[in-house]
């Protein structure tokens, strides 16, 4: 069971939502500029794309609810076919975001164990040839955003200070250099520090006191006896004065920031050129992604609301029927399982009797020749 709800845990991913914030400008009044959930008539505002058709790589999209679903008329459009590219967009009104928020949001159902592939959408401006729209389509990226998963907030920032595309409003002064009376020693020799006296005149090695001349030791034949050296334990190497704070210590140098002259700030960095088209490209090793529910709109309100009326409404009986397929894949494999040990079993009883047989037939074969062999030893 633990095994299943892990397996459950990376697989279901219940209709994941993306929301993107591109300023924090609030309306009293919003406008849903594009909506789609899939429904009767689909396919004629969506184009698929050809790219990547003419060298066999190119995926296609199916209309489905999935294999599990909470219900099974809220379908939305799966990828399939593994290892492919898959592209298909639609035109909307072209609008600016400018002075307005812009809500981005729609939700994604990942029924196969994710390796690589992606879960995204594309907004673009300008003028796309859907039927080529490919990865190489250029799209641009939102501003301030909040990002909302499951209708929760988890990360949140600014394009001023997530992203470099502005000049930054400070450089290093690659001019500046460190000053001449700039002390960077944290620490110095002690001046007052004095060298004991006599210290200069202490051996490195001292004669072993340990050390006892043999008994048969003859200093005429074996000359004049001395005790082994050893190191001297008073001996502290070369003197040297110790280490104390320094109080002239300004810290490490660092080169200094400045204004950067090249800066020029922006208030409209926020607004992306006129939005005219949404799309999906991806590329999945394994394929199985449902998108639905796409939402553009300028009223975060309204955005949640449509995620309670469609995720939030078929969460838990869309884990319900993942729990159940879980479980039916499970007993599937326990009983394919089974097959396959009995199957071996019978294989090696087969491989047995076959054996025994090929036994009972050398036995046969060697007692007919000991009786011919004996009845030639007969005769002679």
């Amino acid at each position: 069971m633990g095994s299943s709800r892990r397996r459950g845990d990376r697989h279901l991913k219940l209709l994941h939502r993306l929301l993107a914030l591109s300023s924090l400008l609030l309306l009293a009044s919003g406008e849903v500029i594009f909506e789609e959930r899939f429904e009767d008539g689909w396919e004629t505002r969506w184009v698929k794309s050809d790219w990547k058709k003419s060298e066999g790589k190119a995926g296609m999209f199916k209309h489905t609810a999935g294999k599990y679903s909470g219900d099974p008329d809220d379908k939305g459009i799966q990828t399939t076919i593994d290892a492919r590219h898959f592209a298909i967009s639609a035109k909307i009104p072209e609008f600016s975001n400018k002075g307005r928020t812009l809500v981005v949001q729609y939700s994604i159902k990942f029924e196969q164990e994710i390796e690589c592939g992606g879960g995204y959408i594309k907004l673009m401006s300008g003028y796309v040839n859907q039927k080529k729209y490919s990865g190489d389509t250029p799209y641009r990226p939102d501003a301030s955003y909040s990002l909302l998963v499951d209708n929760r907030e988890r990360e949140s920032g600014s394009m001023y200070t997530d992203w470099d595309i502005l000049p930054p409003r400070k450089i290093k002064d690659v001019g500046a250099k460190k000053p001449k009376d700039w002390d960077d020693r944290e620490y110095i020799e002690d001046p007052d520090a004095v060298k004991p006296e006599g210290y200069d005149s202490i051996p490195r090695e001292i004669p072993d006191p340990k050390d006892k001349k043999p008994d048969t030791w003859d200093d005429d034949d074996d000359g004049i006896w001395k005790p082994r050296r050893i190191p001297n334990p008073a001996y502290k190497g070369q003197w040297k004065r110790k280490k104390i704070k320094n109080p002239n210590y300004k810290g490490k140098w660092k080169i200094p920031w400045i204004d950067n002259p090249e800066f020029e700030d922006d208030p409209d960095l926020y607004v992306l050129k006129p939005l005219k088209y949404i799309g999906i490209e991806v590329w999945q090793v394994k394929a199985g992604s449902v998108f639905d529910n796409i939402l553009i709109c300028d009223d975060p309100e309204y955005a949640k609301q449509v995620a309670d009326e469609t995720w939030g409404a078929n969460k838990e009986a869309e884990k319900e029927a993942f729990e159940e397929a879980e479980k039916e894949r499970k007993a599937r494999e326990d009983k394919e399982a089974q097959q396959a040990r009995e199957e071996g079993e019978r294989r090696r009883r087969e491989r047995g009797d076959r054996h025994r047989g090929r036994d009972h037939y050398k036995d046969r074969y060697k007692r007919r020749n000991r009786d011919h062999w004996d009845d030639y030893h007969d005769e002679l």
